[in-house]
């Protein structure tokens, strides 16, 4: 888990991230469905925050939930991942975010496959992939 929270003002996430990263990541954001660069990959390795590098999801525990983001049914490790009741577009969900620095990651339902049943529908413009051996 985090120790230490990153807190920087929109003006330096700005300066750091993407137009589509800062609206995603800062502003709560959602990218199209299969349109994240992340929603078909298959490459080994570990999905980290793109704001503050913290590891969020492992390759291994990724899966294809046919909905165009990057689905996984666990975090990385336990704290790096935090929730929120999202109450916006008339309904409640569980919005997801990284631990450390607070970015929106996505959503977490309860339609996931076994072990968790759970399945985090993640844009990938809140990741980083960092390829095994790198």
């Amino acid at each position: 888990m985090a120790d230490t929270k990153i807190t920087k003002s929109d003006d330096e996430w700005h300066e750091q991230l993407s137009d589509e990263q800062f609206q995603v990541a800062r502003k709560h954001g959602t990218e199209r469905a299969f349109s994240g660069k992340y929603h078909d990959e298959k490459a080994s390795g570990t999905y980290t925050c793109v704001c503050c590098g913290q590891p969020l999801f492992s390759s291994d525990h990724k899966f294809d939930s046919g909905t165009g983001w990057p689905s996984y049914w666990q975090p990385i490790v336990d704290g790096n991942v935090e929730s929120t009741s999202d109450r916006s577009l008339g309904m409640v969900r569980t919005e997801v975010h990284c631990s450390r620095c607070e970015a929106h990651l996505g959503h977490v339902f309860d339609d996931g496959p076994k072990p968790t049943g759970q399945r985090y529908c993640i844009n990938s413009a809140s990741l980083d992939l960092k390829r095994e051996g790198e």
